[in-house]
């Protein structure tokens, strides 16, 4: 059995669940997920505000489901009741963004400026001294979004110009003057 999945979720008041051909529903205040799963494999049952997934079947592929689908299971409830967010900063002499209707449009340092379209289910606030959030309810979708804006231009250790994390460190290097 799965340390993790063995872990019952909360489910918190406005949030229900429904199982229904193989499809875990997750309906909130914030809006609705849906994940598929292998129902041969993995049980979901709501035991008065918990939801507790156990295993059909004790093999390996079973366990590594199981702990699978519950750490999915509770992002969606979590996503749904509260949602998610990150927080980019973006450091560097006229490096700037705005979001102009479902476009992202940055000027990173580069010839011309960089467009990058905005999924549906995120929302985006970028403020004029660099920072910019990112949030939506699909926990995957906000921080794969983030990653993709981060890549556009990473953050150098030498002048800590780029695109960086909130709770990013960056270990910054001494250069060629600062060894003698």
């Amino acid at each position: 059995m799965s340390k993790v999945g063995k872990l019952p979720v909360a489910l918190p008041a406005g949030v229900t669940l429904n199982v229904a051909n193989g499809v875990i529903s997750v309906k909130g205040p914030k809006g609705e997920l849906n994940q598929p799963y292998f129902e041969n494999d993995i049980e979901v049952k709501v035991e008065g505000t918990e939801i507790v997934l156990t295993t059909k079947n004790d093999t390996k592929q079973a366990n590594a489901y199981h702990g699978l689908y519950r750490s999915l299971v509770a992002n969606m409830v979590k996503g749904v009741s509260e949602g998610f967010s990150k927080t980019l900063i973006i450091t560097g002499v006229g490096y700037r963004a705005e979001v102009k209707g479902k476009e992202l449009v940055m000027n990173l340092g580069y010839s011309s400026d960089y467009i990058a379209i905005i999924p549906e289910g995120l929302t985006v606030v970028a403020t004029p001294d660099g920072k910019l959030t990112i949030s939506g309810i699909d926990k995957q979708l906000v921080g794969e979004f983030s990653s993709q804006i981060r890549k556009l231009r990473k953050p150098e250790p030498y002048k800590g110009k780029g695109i960086r994390y909130d709770n990013e460190v960056i270990r910054r290097k001494v250069g060629k003057t600062g060894v003698k």
